[in-house]
């Protein structure tokens, strides 16, 4: 009998590969993006990654008391993930942008599309639903962090401290994810199963739109 995470893993597979497809990703896991590209990326990663905690904040207080394990283990994941969107402003200051001028902007329709989706659905729908977004913002970070960090320092030709956030992220994850794994499969109300599933493939495909919302040479070849 197969897990719900095994499940989830199966029925997202589409959307996965639509994200993963994205040309501004598979470039820039061969190294193949410019410095520029590299910063607008951080700068919507920021944009997004500061509401990592309020949004688990925000599903934690609508979870009943019968998923209080749920709740504990959303307390467990932003104490891990509190402020990182720090570590991605620095990774811009020291890549040679202007941090400052990121903290104070603000993101592009297609992020603040992605982030008022989770919002609507943590406080409108399921909160248990957030986990789907958990599942995808985690296994692409596995699938892509370390790697494309190693290929665009060696590309672009920048210290360490310009890709504190990608390369710590691809590790810390991967046990994230076991955790994830072990949690989800805790899950048994199918409910609550569609929804994370519902969650997971939305946001896979909004994440999409984020990246090909990035300025990258690869853009330029479609414009009329």
């Amino acid at each position: 009998m197969k897990t719900f995470f095994e499940i989830l893993t199966a029925a997202t597979e589409a959307e996965r590969m639509q994200l993963y497809s994205v040309p501004q990703i598979t470039d820039a896991r061969h190294g193949n993006i410019t410095r520029d590209s590299y910063l607008a990326y951080l700068e919507q990663a920021y944009h997004h990654v500061k509401h990592t905690v309020p949004l688990m904040m925000a599903a934690g207080s609508r979870l009943p008391e019968s998923k209080e394990y749920l709740r504990e283990a959303l307390v467990e994941y932003a104490e891990e993930e509190v402020g990182h969107q720090e570590w991605i402003l620095n990774d811009i200051k020291h890549a040679g942008g202007n941090a400052e001028q990121v903290r104070r902007g603000e993101p592009n329709a297609a992020t603040e599309l992605m982030i008022a989706y989770a919002y609507d659905y943590v406080s409108r729908i399921n909160p248990v639903g957030f986990f789907g977004m958990v599942f995808v913002l985690e296994g692409t970070s596995i699938q892509l962090a370390t790697s494309v960090a190693d290929s665009l320092q060696t590309a672009l030709g920048l210290p360490e401290n310009c890709f504190s956030y990608l390369a710590s992220h691809g590790s810390l994850d991967l046990e994230h994810m076991k955790f994830f794994e072990n949690l989800v499969n805790q899950i048994d109300d199918p409910d609550d199963q569609q929804a994370i599933i519902h969650v997971a493939r939305r946001i896979f495909i909004l994440f999409a739109r984020v990246f090909e919302s990035i300025p990258h040479k690869e853009t330029l070849k479609h414009v009329v």
